[in-house]
């Protein structure tokens, strides 16, 4: 199949040669392929400055990442049966590695797939597209998901802050079966009713589960703050692993809402709510000589962009002093990251710098990274983004 020529500037190519899928525009050679040329989403030939072909990309020419690699064969771009035999792969994987059929089962470039995101709850799965050229593929994505899951409800859940900068249209939509407020995800022996269209990204956020599974050796008979708790994923585990006391924060009324009904769910009784936002709590329960011993910090990205990076630093800072003030003298803080920009190394250098501000002796006993249906592509690093650390705070120890 012929393709139109993307070409890009002397030297550009090698971040795909070591295994990265995007091409940024800075990198685009725009004397022999102006990016106005390009429609949105469009497939193109990728091509080095000395003419050798590096294979096919969907192509934006509005998006700063206005290439995005989806064939190392220069001369096949993605169709249908492609899209489907990837979408199948990826679901063999996530098979393997879980019993009940609750996972992201697509995860981007990390299945080869730039662009689309999936999640399959049950019988129930949600779709995210969030490139020109994913969009081109929806009815595609659509069919594969109804042959390879026979799924009773399809959402397409495209209203994500990415699609604005693709220049894409918001929308959510029922693609198939009947239409639902919410849906039942099981995770860890637990279980939850999640939104689905009003819902934060897809509903639920898998990446944490194993995270989360291990703060259940931790939490039998002890009293737990699970700050930005959403619907209470890490709280309501940590409940139902015996702990004897559940604290969920949460600035959003309709998620403290549904922490409640979760509770119920799973037949607890000593699950407890506060509103309004972390930073404030934090500090309240610190005034009331709150103590707790397990302290839960999983807040969004904190270092949404590079240009965020200092005052992000200084909110993580803030936060994991705030969490640590609040425990025990023997406690353990989990404390946990979403942000791409913020370092595994720089998170424990935070955790340790709080320690010392407040005079607190700390021990790392466990550090944890996202789930394996969110697989790691080395020559990505956007593709590794979770992060926790499990460190246990002493008082007067040394």
């Amino acid at each position: 199949m012929d393709f139109p020529i993307l070409y890009l500037r002397k030297g550009a190519e090698r971040r795909l040669r070591a295994g990265h899928l995007w091409v940024y525009s800075n990198e685009v050679d725009t004397q022999r392929s102006p990016l106005p040329g390009f429609e949105p989403g469009a497939q193109v030939q990728v091509r080095a400055s000395n003419d050798k072909p590096m294979g096919v990309a969907f192509v934006n020419p509005h998006a700063l990442i206005c290439g995005r690699l989806i064939s190392r064969d220069a001369d096949h771009g993605m169709t249908p049966k492609r899209l489907t035999d990837r979408m199948e792969a990826a679901l063999s994987l996530r098979e393997r590695l879980f019993d009940k059929p609750f996972y992201r089962w697509v995860f981007g470039d990390s299945d080869g797939l730039s662009g689309l995101v999936v999640d399959r709850f049950g019988d129930v799965v949600v779709v995210q597209i969030s490139t020109a050229g994913m969009e081109q593929m929806k009815d595609a994505i659509v069919r594969a998901v109804q042959r390879l899951a026979h799924s009773r409800v399809i959402v397409l859940k495209n209203d994500g802050k990415m699609r604005k900068v693709e220049g894409l249209d918001t929308y959510v939509e029922f693609a198939h079966g009947p239409e639902a407020d919410t849906v039942l995800v099981e995770e860890n022996g637990a279980r939850f009713e999640v939104p689905l269209a009003g819902g934060q990204k897809t509903g639920w956020f898998y990446d944490h589960r194993m995270n989360r599974q291990r703060l259940q050796a931790y939490a039998p008979g002890k009293k737990v703050l699970d700050v930005f708790s959403y619907v209470g994923g890490w709280g309501i585990q940590a409940a139902c692993a015996g702990a004897s006391q559940v604290t969920c924060v949460d600035a959003s009324s309709s998620a403290v809402d549904a922490v409640h009904h979760n509770a119920k769910l799973n037949g607890l009784e000593n699950v407890d709510t506060i509103e309004g936002d972390a930073f404030d709590a934090l500090k309240a329960l610190a005034d009331e000589k709150e103590k707790f011993d397990i302290v839960v910090l999983d807040p969004p990205a904190l270092i949404p962009r590079r240009r965020d990076q200092k005052a992000g630093e200084q909110a993580y800072a803030r936060l994991n002093q705030l969490g640590l003030r609040l425990l025990e003298r023997d406690g353990l803080l989990v404390s946990a990251s979403c942000s791409m920009h913020l370092s595994q190394e720089k998170l424990i250098d935070i955790i340790r710098g709080s320690g010392r501000k407040i005079d607190r002796f700390v021990q790392l006993l466990e550090q944890g990274h996202q789930a394996p249906d969110h697989p790691i592509v080395p020559g990505i690093p956007e593709t590794d983004y979770i992060k926790s650390c499990f460190v246990r705070s002493l008082t007067g120890f040394l």
